[in-house]
């Protein structure tokens, strides 16, 4: 498999951190800098990541299995993540989800059908002061409400 020269470059810096032997460190970023590139976790993505750091499929698959972040399927170009955690909650983030919802039109874990917004409700996104809080991709949005929200997605929408 091959990724793009930045990419190669990215994990050849990062494998070179690690002493020989200690080089599995590397796998958790390699795959979601992989992911980002790619859309997706793959079996052949697997595969290379696992040869590159010498450790058995099966390990980068309990990587996977573990964290949420990883996806083996394809999400929308902007994945949005919702907090509806108890601090989230408390300020009107479950109202925030439904509103999403209603408004792309998809559930939890959904893409919309011109693949340009995934949606999923999460436990906690660390801003609980800021709340409620939602990440598109890796950009924050905090004390969100369901006006602002709408204003982000014909922003991005627009953006295309």
């Amino acid at each position: 498999m091959t990724f793009s020269p930045e990419l190669e470059a990215r994990f050849e810096k990062m494998i070179g951190l690690y002493p020989p032997g200690r080089q599995k460190g590397a796998l958790i970023p390699m795959l979601l800098y992989a992911q980002d590139e790619t859309g997706r976790i793959t079996d052949e993505l697997i595969e290379e990541v696992s040869k590159r750091l010498s450790v058995n499929k099966v390990e980068v698959e309990e990587v996977l299995g573990y964290y949420t972040m990883l996806h083996r399927e394809p999400r929308g170009r902007h994945h949005l993540q919702i907090c509806t955690n108890v601090s989230c909650m408390l300020v009107g983030g479950e109202e925030l989800w439904h509103h999403a919802c209603h408004k792309l039109g998809i559930g939890n874990k959904q893409t919309t059908a011109d693949g340009q917004f995934s949606l999923e409700e999460v436990e906690c996104i660390g801003a609980c002061s800021w709340a409620p809080a939602m990440i598109d991709n890796y950009d924050f949005h905090l004390r969100v409400t369901p006006e602002s929200f709408d204003a982000l997605i014909e922003s991005l929408r627009q953006k295309q």
